[in-house]
């Protein structure tokens, strides 16, 4: 019908908009350090793996480097209420920027395994996801401490929270994806 507009890139802007503010409220949630590591454990990280299990790799990825710029910009959205440059420029920095990368693969993988990804392929797309953020994040941590072998194994102490989280996500995403069918089929490829 001429005149009217496709409502899809207004959609994807909405969706965009909200995991990013999601990602945002789940930094009320404190992290806490363990064992005296660097970089804290924190829930906000299971943001960027549903983005991308839910929205795909391009609005998943879109909507956490949204989260990040806002971050980067100065608004104290990551855990603890930190904000601007100075997360970056530290130990954790790797991490939440991976979490871009990690959403894009973990986008990537779960469109393989539409129309509705099972919870098989949402288990190893965010263990990819977790995989990835790991081999940014540890090899940036490792620059602040001078140390690979250590940073890696002082991330050893996320490994079995990470795992929990992981499940939950996969186990959330595939309810939404039988909840909300017309999700997949409005999924750019």
């Amino acid at each position: 019908m001429p005149g009217t507009r496709n409502p899809a890139p207004a959609t994807d802007l909405a969706r965009t908009v909200v995991f990013a503010a999601f990602i945002a409220v789940l930094g009320i949630f404190p992290g806490f350090y363990l064992g005296g590591a660097a970089v804290p454990i924190v829930l906000q990280n299971t943001g960027p793996l549903l983005a991308g299990s839910v929205l795909g790799a391009r609005r998943g990825g879109a909507a956490v480097a949204l989260f990040v710029g806002l971050v980067a910009i100065g608004l104290p959205l990551l855990s603890g209420g930190r904000g601007g440059i100075a997360p970056f420029a530290g130990p954790s920095g790797g991490f939440v920027l991976g979490w871009i990368v990690s959403a894009v693969v973990v986008g990537l993988i779960v469109q393989r395994g539409l129309p509705r990804p099972g919870i098989a392929t949402l288990l190893v797309a965010n263990a990819a996801g977790v995989a990835v953020d790991y081999l940014i994040g540890i090899p940036y941590w490792a620059a602040f401490t001078g140390d690979l072998g250590a940073a890696a194994v002082q991330s050893l102490v996320f490994v079995p929270g990470d795992a929990i989280k992981l499940v939950a996500v996969s186990l959330v995403a595939v309810a939404v994806h039988r909840a909300v069918p017309a999700l997949a089929a409005s999924r750019p490829a």
